[in-house]
């Protein structure tokens, strides 16, 4: 599903002759001006310079339209780290979309300086920051038409109370999510490959997981796959490899897979 920026301005310059360009030459031309509005997004010169070198590997615009956002929606990206996506979105969402950016204390403290440069100034207007600490989340009923979770649902097993990250209810974290996905909404999900069978504490020490339980967590929530893309495959990664590990960071293998909430009232 492709949705359209406004063609961009083309100029022709017409010989002295005074001879019109022909309708075939026109509408070639008028083809290629055609822009996705996620090739906009990603485009966009008002991005942090350091979100650039990352496109190539996230392949963010490909993503998005997989996923099916678009202009006018209200999303939440949760867990939204440093807010690589979260830029993009609100620039795909547009001055009629709303990004509620999820984030708590050890996510910040582990990106940095990259969240305040990010939302610094109000540079994203469209974008408003949820601060909810682990197993506090609460969400307005069916406020989103979509929910984002990239590379983070693996931290949803992960345990380190010593930094803060205390060890999440699944079911109640899906359960709240559900509550406030809109019927019909969806969510995508990008995470990174683990060994098939490998557990979930186990998975998350390598902040990977067997998208296999994934799959499982969702459908007992009440959610359908719809779909699932090869968009960000890597046979060139092992799985049992830590994703920090410098040979493999940014490179991994991910899955990519968007989950449907039905609309139950409609029948």
């Amino acid at each position: 599903m492709k949705t359209l920026v406004t063609l961009l301005s083309l100029t022709f310059v017409i010989a002295a002759c005074g001879n019109e360009p022909d309708n075939e030459s026109a509408s070639e031309a008028t083809a290629t001006a055609e822009v996705s509005v996620y090739a906009a997004a990603v485009a966009n010169g008002a991005r942090l310079e350091a979100d650039y070198g990352r496109d190539a590997g996230r392949k963010p615009d490909q993503v998005l339209e997989f996923f099916g956002v678009e202009p006018g929606m209200t999303v939440l990206d949760m867990f939204a780290g440093g807010g690589y996506y979260t830029e993009l979105v609100s620039y795909v969402v547009g001055e009629n979309g709303r990004v509620v950016a999820h984030t708590n204390e050890p996510y910040l403290g582990f990106v940095g300086k990259e969240h305040d440069l990010r939302h610094a100034d109000g540079r994203l207007p469209n974008v408003e920051i949820l601060m909810a600490e682990n197993n506090e989340l609460s969400l307005n009923e069916a406020e989103f038409d979509a929910i984002l979770l990239v590379m983070a649902y693996h931290d949803t097993y992960h345990s380190d109370p010593e930094n803060g990250w205390h060890r999440i209810d699944v079911p109640a974290f899906l359960a709240e999510l559900y509550k406030g996905l809109k019927p019909d909404g969806f969510i995508g999900i990008i995470d990174h490959y683990a060994d098939a069978g490998l557990s979930r504490q186990d998975g998350a020490e390598i902040h990977r997981i067997d998208p296999a339980i994934v799959i499982k967590d969702m459908q007992a929530a009440g959610f359908t796959l719809e779909e699932q893309s090869d968009i960000l495959r890597n046979s060139d990664d092992e799985h049992s490899t830590n994703v920090f590990k410098p040979e493999v960071y940014g490179k991994t293998d991910r899955f990519t897979m968007r989950f449907r909430k039905e609309d139950w009232s409609a029948d």
